[in-house]
């Protein structure tokens, strides 16, 4: 974990020892300042000044609002926080709708200013220790690799700017092409490894292993039919009378061997990152196992709640890890997305799209046509869903820590119930529900709440105990199913259907025999339910050029009515239970809350018309001219 040092009181320490030792008073520097110059002579300096630069990571994906929510995994629940411009494809270069700030223009252009400063100085630092200037270089060549890597999955192609500028300089640069931008990261990637590779590095800092990871997605990326301009014309019409299609994608060249490049890549990661969780199995885990084994990912090891693996801490290669000493956002993800019957904000709540996409314990998958999975639909499916979704009747944390002795059954309300109440009957509405009895606020739209990356330790009361969980930035299974992707590409099926039955023996799920685009489909639904909530989705769905179908699906909840059985009552307290209840399960399309549109143009953001303005070179992505 990396411990950001409060700067102004250890500067100030510094500078007050420095006035102390010095006897001409008259030649003092500023107190509470450190020059330019004397942080380049000092170790500790330096270091302080690379730590910094890894605020802009923010809290990973733990913000209040989550990228999920601009995908078919999630909405956001809460109104006039922009993510409706970008869902209903209003966006425009003066109205970009939410951007998380770490995959804003302003903000990775300013940490890469500051990569830019660190690599001149650290290269002419006077301090002795070479193995400390060759360890913060890698780190510094590996975030600056990263930052341009988050601007380039949003935007293409963007001006690749290696230097610190100074005062009266020509601040204007035009766009570089994407390849160009692809081979720029690929090679920071590469000088990352280079200075990082067998160092032992603290829990959070970048490594080695990290910087081969990001080295596999970015060329993945440039593998994919969004960056293959051919691909993309044919596809999709919004190039039309487009002069730059450079900057998006390549023009030409052998898509094999990029394809070729990603597989490379990722293998390298799995051959020196370990072997990641459990996935030497050779059978399918048990469905309990695999429901443990997932949620151990989800906290990264790090919960005290049962079923709960340490030792899964090893899937991740590159996290954003939390502190108690610092007051930090990403650890409210329990505040944020729990249900409102415990005092949560039910932010990012999942849609119906998602939890109909995991399949059943079988490998076939789930259909509300079929009647019995319609009359049962959260029985005998794929384990992940229960680590992943807390739906109705789900068990949950004790109730009563937080909203009293009203569900002694602790579980998940979210639909309406007969109930006798004083001798009457009553439609009763769950307490998870949006008129429900502890808070009609800040519940969930869709009949469901995340429980992926919420601490489930009973001790843990969301709404005031905040969870010390992970982001993870790279993961080991994120590189197999790179690996496992870009042998589908170049036709190497077995190989691929080998590393992703790993993935599902892990989980519990069978074998697959999958071939041609059947093996395709399942892989990429195989991604989508293992990866979810963690900022995969909105970047596949628009490689893989499917968001008409995907990102642009009219959000789906799911209404829940609890009605007595003949000769059956229950009185008082709300429990779910099938003996007494007849529960009817039916999907709803919604188009109140966020009427989703996928505009084409949309495969790429605009770029912030403040910057167009303020760089006469820049060529608008098309579509937003």
């Amino acid at each position: 974990m990396i411990r950001r040092m409060n700067k102004i009181l250890f500067f100030s320490i510094i500078t007050l020892g420095l006035f102390a030792c010095s006897k001409d008073f008259l030649n003092t520097k500023p107190l509470g300042e450190v020059s330019s110059e004397d942080v380049w002579k000092d170790g500790a300096l330096t270091s302080a000044f690379v730590n910094e630069i890894y605020n802009g990571l923010g809290n990973g994906g733990f913000d209040e609002q989550m990228l999920a929510s601009l995908t078919d995994e999630a909405v956001f629940t809460h109104t006039g926080r922009s993510i409706n411009t970008v869902n209903e494809g209003s966006l425009s270069p003066s109205n970009t709708g939410w951007v998380s700030g770490t995959y804003s223009w302003a903000n990775m252009y300013s940490r890469i200013r500051a990569c830019n400063v660190a690599l001149e100085n650290i290269a002419k630092a006077t301090f002795d220790d070479q193995p400390l200037k060759d360890r913060l270089n890698g780190e510094v060549h590996f975030l600056r690799a990263y930052y341009y890597h988050q601007l380039v999955r949003y935007y293409g192609g963007v001006p690749l700017i290696d230097k610190a500028y100074g005062l009266n300089e020509d601040y204007t640069i035009a766009r570089n092409s994407f390849e160009e931008c692809v081979n720029f990261i690929v090679k920071e990637c590469d000088d990352a490894t280079g200075l990082l590779d067998g160092k032992s590095m603290a829990k959070g800092r970048a490594t080695a292993n990290a910087a081969r990871a990001l080295k596999a997605r970015i060329l993945l990326y440039a593998a994919s039919d969004m960056h293959d301009i051919p691909t993309l014309q044919s596809k999709t019409s919004f190039l039309s009378g487009y002069s730059n299609p450079e900057v998006l994608g390549y023009t030409s060249g052998d898509r094999n061997s990029r394809w070729q490049a990603a597989k490379n890549a990722a293998k390298s990661v799995m051959d020196n990152a370990g072997s990641g969780y459990k996935l030497d199995l050779t059978v399918p885990a048990t469905a309990a196992q695999g429901k443990n084994n997932y949620m151990s990912i989800a906290m990264g090891g790090g919960s005290a709640a049962p079923g709960v693996d340490a030792s899964a801490a090893s899937e991740i290669i590159f996290g954003r890890y939390f502190i108690a000493e610092k007051d930090e956002g990403g650890s409210n993800q329990g505040l944020y997305n729990g249900p409102n019957g415990y005092h949560n904000w039910a932010g990012n709540t999942p849609i119906g799209l998602l939890v109909d996409d995991y399949e059943m314990m079988d490998g076939t998958k789930f259909s509300w046509s079929n009647p019995a999975q319609k009359a049962d639909p959260y029985e005998n499916r794929d384990p992940r869903l229960y680590a992943s979704i807390l739906y109705d009747g789900a068990d949950w944390k004790p109730r009563d820590l937080i909203s009293g002795n009203v569900d002694p059954a602790n579980q998940i309300q979210t639909g309406q119930y007969d109930l006798k109440i004083g001798g009457t009957l009553v439609n009763f509405n769950g307490l998870d529900t949006r008129s429900s009895t502890i808070e009609d606020w800040n519940g969930s739209r869709t009949g469901y709440y995340v429980r992926k990356f919420i601490d489930p330790d009973p001790a843990i009361v969301d709404n005031n105990t905040r969870q010390y969980l992970p982001w993870p930035f790279f993961r080991y299974t994120e590189a197999v199913f790179n690996y496992i992707e870009a042998c589908i590409e170049l036709g190497e099926e077995p190989e691929a259907r080998d590393w992703l039955n790993k993935i599902r023996f892990r989980s519990g799920m069978p074998a697959t025999t999958a071939t041609g685009t059947a093996l395709r489909d399942l892989y990429r639904n195989e991604r989508r339910v293992e990866m979810a909530f963690e900022e995969q989705r909105y970047h596949d769905a628009r490689r893989w050029l499917i968001a008409p179908a995907t990102l642009g699906r009219k959000i789906t909840f799911i209404s829940v009515l609890g009605k007595f059985k003949p000769g059956k009552e229950l009185s008082g307290l709300y429990k779910h239970d099938k003996s007494i209840y007849d529960y009817t399960y039916t999907p709803i399309v919604d188009q109140n809350h966020e009427d989703r549109t996928w505009v084409d143009k949309m495969y790429f953001r605009p770029i912030n018309l403040d910057e167009i303005n303020k760089n006469d070179k820049l060529v608008q992505n098309p579509g937003y001219q």
